[in-house]
């Protein structure tokens, strides 16, 4: 059974990822409108009607935007931890809520979503790992620093999206102020380039057939020059940048892409 991806969108303005198989499937973050999540999905040929749970990575505001007014309208039970919630804002309906807890897998039909702590300035931050049939798909963005567990789990991804945030020259020289600078860099803000691609490089497992570099800023980095930097690198991984302005291809990941 084939799974596929999608980035809706990916960055400071909004975070939705789409992950599924043809029956079923669950978005990590709705950092955009309904309307926009809707729309986009439509553009690609996805039915609302797969979707079947909301993930909640962090209580930012450019991850649960249209989580709101996506789970009342469509009745998606919202996946999401205790510190997140009490942190969110969110009204949502008692029976959409459901607790979501590091390690413990939630299955959706035929998908399992295993949720693991991340370092983030956020109140009780996560990381998503969605299997299907063998496949495993990782959802790691909003990372202060690359911890053993993010290793870990890249190490067993057959594709992954993984933040590529900033670049050290454009964030050091740019006009951020002192603090937002160290806030990014921090340990507890966003990865780097540098970082992203080292993860890449040492934990990357042979089976790895597609890579989606997210969470790009606006101000302080280059989708050019990410691409061409892991692209150099890929050894057969398909490397795409996720736009923060629009949605990505739909991706099809298949054990047969194993590379050897």
């Amino acid at each position: 059974m084939d799974v596929f991806i999608t980035s809706l969108n990916s960055g400071s303005n909004g975070n939705c990822y789409y992950v599924g198989n043809e029956w079923e499937a669950v978005l990590i973050d709705v950092g955009i409108s309904c309307r926009e999540t809707e729309k986009r999905m439509q553009r690609l040929g996805l039915s609302m009607g797969r979707v079947k749970a909301i993930f909640v990575s962090h209580e930012h505001s450019d991850h649960i935007r249209g989580v709101e007014v996506l789970a009342k309208r469509y009745q998606l039970p919202v996946f999401i931890s205790q510190g997140t919630l009490q942190n969110s804002r969110l009204k949502l309906p008692l029976h959409l809520i459901m607790p979501l807890q590091a390690d413990v897998p939630v299955q959706i039909g035929s998908l399992s979503v295993t949720a693991f702590p991340k370092f983030h300035d956020a109140a009780d931050p996560h990381s998503f790992v969605v299997s299907c049939n063998s496949i495993n798909v990782g959802v790691f963005t909003d990372i202060g620093v690359p911890c053993e567990r993010l290793m870990y789990h890249f190490g067993q991804c057959h594709a992954a999206i993984l933040e590529a945030n900033y670049d050290e020259e454009m964030l050091a020289n740019g006009h951020y102020p002192y603090y937002l600078k160290n806030r990014i860099r921090g340990g507890k803000g966003h990865l780097s380039n540098t970082q992203a691609l080292d993860v890449f490089l040492n934990h990357r497992p042979p089976f790895m057939s597609h890579l989606l570099l997210a969470h790009l800023s606006k101000e302080n980095n280059n989708a050019q020059m990410v691409q061409e930097l892991f692209q150099a690198h890929a050894q057969g991984t398909e490397v795409v940048v996720a736009s923060r302005y629009e949605e990505t291809p739909v991706y099809q990941i298949n054990l047969t892409e194993e590379l050897v």
